[in-house]
């Protein structure tokens, strides 16, 4: 062990502070093209930081040192303060922030309600915003595919997080949540999430402050339907919020309004954008790759949509579900899994760390390892027939007791509206040009170049 504990790091040397600057900018405005370079030319664990320099910032990607950060124990690694850069939007008390007996109280109240029946439950809600989707198109529509997906998976959020289905309140919910989010949607507004200094009120009209006053009015919706449902509680509701206002932690005490609002807020930034970018790429694929679409709707034809195929079946579909794998594997929504802080000095993959180094789990990294997956840029659903990857290999929801606790439900609601969609309709490509995915806030997302015309409708 001592031998293993001298090994080094490779990274940058020693710059000035204006090129340091530099990159982080093009990692912002080229995540990806950033994270391929620095992998060629240091390998595939490494030091982004210059030596010496703190705190330190590294990156790993192969499946030993992801193995060793996913079963660190809690006094090695915190999590929650390798977050703060989400307090502002999500608040104090939502799980991603939380650690030790809070996160684990939190995690357990959250987790029923994206499993097994209470999940299936929800079914029928993403396949009928999916075709309330499909019927106002007609022949020859185009549509940009990203907001058309956008719009599909904040409708299912609203109805199964919220029970809104349509009304005042679900319009206002809509249309702020819809421009908070894109305040944050190009690499432009990605800049206020990575550089504090740019946090600055100066009003209505400047970025900052507009942010400050759409999340305002975002928590006054919230907090006006969550008192609404303490005043005339319904015990009928199936919806999230409902389940979690029931809820009762091991010592029988129920979430507090602003834990509720926490957990809100977090669940609609981590299952809208995301699911909707997976959906967009999965559709781009499909439609850019004939051998692709054919063996897909092959499978899709041996259901009987006509009779209303039962969900699970169609979730168990294994052509879809690698379809969605690759997906999530080629282009991974978040980039990275949630970085980790280094308490007390520990070794990852025979590198010694010291308190204050900032981790990074790269997914995006681990998913493009030419070892584990031959031809890594390629879009090759079989990958997922030939054989199983470990959760330190292939990591889509991040990993550990931070695996997102969403996961089985967004796939769960790629596959139902993807059925939907590819059942319904015909698709081809507007522009023939390669798509290339951009940074949407912590994300990233195929570009609104990429448009869709339908061609045919069943």
């Amino acid at each position: 062990m001592a031998e293993l504990s001298n090994r080094t790091l490779n990274g940058p040397p020693k710059t000035s502070f204006w090129l340091r600057r530099l990159w982080g900018l093009r990692f912002i405005f080229r995540p990806l093209e950033t994270l391929d370079a620095r992998t060629q030319a240091y390998g595939e664990d490494y030091r982004v930081s210059p030596p010496g320099s703190q705190p330190a910032l590294v990156y790993f990607s192969s499946p030993q040192a992801l193995e060793a950060i996913f079963t660190a124990k809690p006094e090695q690694l915190s999590v929650g303060q390798g977050n703060q850069i989400l307090k502002f939007l999500l608040g104090e008390h939502g799980i991603v922030l939380l650690e030790g007996a809070a996160h684990q109280r939190q995690r357990q109240l959250l987790m029923p309600p994206f499993h097994g029946d209470r999940m299936r439950s929800h079914a029928h809600v993403i396949q009928d915003i999916t075709g309330q989707e499909i019927r106002e198109w007609s022949l020859g529509t185009r549509f940009k595919v990203r907001p058309v997906m956008q719009s599909i998976s904040l409708q299912v959020i609203l109805k199964a997080v919220f029970g809104l289905d349509g009304g005042q309140r679900y319009e206002q919910l809509r249309q702020a949540l819809c421009q908070m989010l894109d305040g944050f949607g190009s690499p432009i507004g990605a800049m206020f999430l990575f550089y504090p200094f740019l946090q600055q009120d100066w009003g209505a009209w400047s970025p900052w402050g507009g942010f400050l006053r759409q999340r305002q009015q975002v928590d006054q919706l919230l907090y006006a339907e969550i008192r609404d449902r303490h005043h005339h509680p319904d015990t009928s509701r199936t919806d999230i919020l409902a389940l979690l206002m029931a809820a009762r932690d091991s010592e029988g005490q129920p979430l507090s309004d602003v834990e509720l609002r926490d957990e809100l807020i977090t669940l609609l930034f981590a299952g809208h954008e995301t699911t909707a970018s997976a959906l967009a790429w999965a559709l781009y694929w499909i439609a850019d790759l004939p051998k692709v679409r054919t063996k897909l709707l092959a499978e899709l034809e041996t259901l009987n949509v006509a009779e209303d195929p039962d969900p699970v079946t169609i979730t168990r579909l294994p052509y879809l579900s690698a379809v969605c794998q690759e997906t999530l594997r080629l282009y991974p929504i978040a980039i990275s899994a949630f970085p980790r802080v280094v308490k007390e000095s520990m070794q990852v993959a025979g590198y010694a760390l010291e308190p204050g180094t900032v981790i990074m789990p790269s997914i995006y990294l681990a998913h493009h390892r030419a070892a584990l997956y031959p031809e890594p840029k390629q879009f090759r659903p079989e990958r997922f027939l030939e054989r199983q990857f470990s959760p330190y290999e292939y990591l889509p929801f991040g990993g550990g007791d931070r695996r997102c606790i969403g996961s089985a439900f967004a796939l769960f609601e790629m596959k139902l509206v993807l059925c939907q969609l590819l059942s319904k309709c015909d698709f081809s490509l507007v522009n023939t040009q390669p798509i290339r995915p951009i940074r949407r806030g912590l994300t990233v997302a195929p570009s609104d170049q990429l448009q869709m015309q339908v061609t045919g409708i069943r």
